[in-house]
């Protein structure tokens, strides 16, 4: 058995999850609603306050997708209690965000500003404090989307290995080189 598969997820109290037809399990909370379609070969079951997942044979790809699924819905179940929340960090002199609504615009050092829209499910805040690198903080109940989003702006301009400029996550641990100088 699969060991992330085979432990149930538990409903918090103001939680409630349906499984309905072809097997589309949906998860409602304080903070809003999420879908998810499971595959036909995994059985989902609620009982006892609790989503149980069975897979019906031990092929490689049944495994997987147990383990997959139940992940997916615990997600579901965090973010509509919870919610999630990143937080990203602008390295580099002249780097600027700021927003207007889910607008978010970027100045990254090219020789124009990156607009982005961000998706209306999802709350971005931008901070600048001065003597601190600017901040994008990204909040919603869908873990896949948040991951999604931020991924596309640190990809705008991804931190360099020599000074560590660009858009990275706050408290990742960038694999820095020495410089020139220091390889004679």
């Amino acid at each position: 058995m699969s060991r992330i598969g085979k432990k149930p997820v538990a409903i918090p109290q103001g939680v409630t999850v349906t499984v309905g037809k072809d097997n589309v399990v949906t998860v409602k909370g304080a903070k809003g609603e999420l879908k998810e379609n499971i595959d036909r070969d995994i059985t989902v079951e609620v009982k006892d306050g609790e989503v149980v997942f069975n897979r019906p044979t031990d092929q490689i790809r049944h495994r997987a997708m147990h383990g997959l699924y139940r992940a997916l819905v615990n997600n579901m179940v965090k973010g509509v209690t919870e919610g999630f929340k990143t937080n990203m960090e602008l390295v580099g002199v002249g780097y600027k965000a700021s927003n207007q609504g889910n607008l978010l615009d970027l100045s990254l050092g090219y020789s124009h500003n990156i607009v982005i829209e961000i998706p209306k499910e999802l709350k971005v805040v931008t901070a600048q404090e001065k003597g601190q690198n600017p901040t994008i903080s990204l909040e919603g109940i869908d873990k896949q989307l948040i991951g999604q989003v931020a991924a596309k702006i640190r990809g705008l301009r991804k931190p360099e290995p020599y000074k560590g400029k660009g858009v990275k996550f706050v408290g990742e641990v960038l694999r820095r080189k020495a410089g020139k100088a220091a390889g004679k």
